[in-house]
């Protein structure tokens, strides 16, 4: 009876919860989010030119190879679109990856920093339209760079050329920068910093890629939504190695190093290996995405992580990979080799695992926990490169607050939301350097739009750029609050 009694006293508690949470939801007011592009023609054909010649200009990055001289010749291609921010501005070149120093009224004030990277990925392939053409049709610019991210490095520094042709003066000093080495993990980055390092400068906030403008960010949340990235996971890349003495295939052995290797993979892949866990941003995207549901049971579950939370977390994958990934590490193989033959039991075999770390489990733990997996399938472990997760931006911070506002003067109809950043940009290099870094590129970029930027027929809309040229122009106006 006991038993009994403790059951119906479990049983009642949940009920009154999941009354208490009903309750709670129903005073959560219904909201509406919306994007309202530009109808600014003028506007719209200026920057759209002046992107389509930045596109014209190629500026595929190559790994191990010096290209230092051809993105100075974008910077000439730079410096004819906006000769009032190259004749003002102090210009640092760093073999390549620029800097352009905009002198504020205020020393004493930390400066800020906006970043876009000049480089852009091959682009191979049948596109719609050649991908170094810059073709404008139909309300689109087509190209390679257009969305990732030459748009980024045309809408602030157009948002300098205005604010400079008013007169404007900064509060703070201004940096605009741009490496060259992005989009190959190279060291471009790295030698901005150092070059803030080497001048004792500590960045107040920088802005760069990573979240945008977004359109029914999960399922059963419509509208659209500002993607502020607060921080990005780490990177990692392991190989993983099963060894036997080889031999003929017409006699095989028992567990062969494919077969160990697949035997491992199929368990990581149907099993999981990393702990799913809701970091504070994670809660706060979740709750601002709340009150835009239109399902009433899901709204219940989103307003009330108190009590759903572990629901959730069960349920992260059916609802979004992406919201699933800023759970966990998450680990995917990419590559595979066995023997030379068709006939041949290979003696070594291999595959590689691409992890991108979370912080409740970042690089060593979860590294040592895919080696430990490993070994029972007697494969060896060997990490080949990676760097850890970067980090957070805080949510009650004055940075933070800055965005938002900027957001909702130029946005004013956009939800916003934190947002984990799952792949890499070159922020994760200014932590030594940079507190706040904000991770948000203020353009409205569809589905197949985001599909396109590392693949065919990448392009982005000529009216989302005249709205991204204003939040920059806030973000560096907003400085006078300091």
């Amino acid at each position: 009876m006991i038993v009994l009694y403790i059951f119906l006293g479990l049983i009642g508690l949940l009920v009154l919860l999941f009354l208490i949470a009903v309750i709670r939801t129903l005073f959560l007011k219904k909201k509406e989010a919306y994007y309202v592009a530009s109808n600014d023609e003028k506007r719209i054909n200026e920057y759209a030119n002046k992107l389509s010649k930045m596109v014209q200009y190629e500026t595929v990055s190559i790994r191990g190879v010096d290209q230092a001289d051809k993105f100075r010749g974008f910077h000439k291609v730079l410096e004819e679109q906006f000769p009032l921010v190259f004749k003002n501005l102090t210009k640092i070149d760093i073999d390549g990856n620029l800097i352009m120093k905009w002198k504020g009224k205020d020393s004493s004030l930390d400066p800020i920093i906006l970043i876009s990277h000049q480089d852009v990925v091959e682009a191979t392939g049948n596109w719609k339209y050649p991908p170094f053409s810059g073709t404008i049709v139909d309300g689109r610019i087509y190209g390679r760079g257009t969305g990732d991210i030459k748009s980024g490095v045309m809408c602030f520094y157009q948002a300098v050329e205005e604010l400079l042709k008013e007169g404007y003066t900064p509060k703070c000093d201004v940096y605009l920068g741009s490496s060259c080495t992005e989009e190959i993990g190279g060291d471009g980055a790295p030698k901005m910093v150092n070059w803030f390092k080497n001048q004792n400068i500590h960045l107040f906030l920088l802005s760069d890629e990573g979240g945008c403008i977004v359109e029914n960010p999960v399922a059963g949340v419509k509208g659209a939504f500002a993607a502020v990235g607060i921080f990005e996971k780490g990177y990692g890349d392991l190989k993983l190695v099963a060894r036997s003495n080889g031999g003929h295939s017409s006699t095989p052995p028992k567990n062969t190093p494919i077969v160990r290797l697949a035997k491992f993979i199929s368990r990581v892949e149907n099993k999981g290996i990393f702990k799913s866990k809701f970091s504070e941003g994670v809660e706060q995207m979740f709750a601002k995405l709340a009150p835009y549901t239109d399902s009433f049971m899901l709204k219940v579950v989103m307003h009330n992580l108190w009590l759903f939370k572990p629901l959730l977390t069960l349920l992260m994958g059916a609802i979004s990979a992406e919201a699933a990934a800023m759970l966990k590490t998450t680990i995917c193989f990419t590559m595979q080799k066995g023997s030379d033959g068709y006939n041949v039991i290979p003696q070594e075999a291999w595959v590689t695992a691409n992890l991108r770390y979370i912080p409740h489990q970042g690089m060593n733990e979860s590294n040592k926990i895919v080696a430990d997996l490993a070994k029972k399938y007697n494969i060896e472990t060997e990490f080949v490169t990676g760097n850890d997760y970067s980090k957070s931006l805080d949510l009650k911070g004055v940075p933070f607050d800055m965005t938002v506002k900027c957001i909702n003067k130029v946005f004013p109809n956009v939800g916003v939301m934190p947002y984990v950043v799952t792949g890499g940009t070159d922020s994760r290099f200014f932590d030594p350097i940079c507190d706040n870094c904000i991770r948000f590129s203020p353009t409205m970029v569809k589905g197949e739009q985001m599909k396109g930027m590392h693949g065919l027929d990448e392009n982005i809309f000529t009216n989302v750029l005249p709205g991204a040229v204003d939040y920059y122009k806030e973000l560096i106006k907003i400085q006078e609050t300091r």
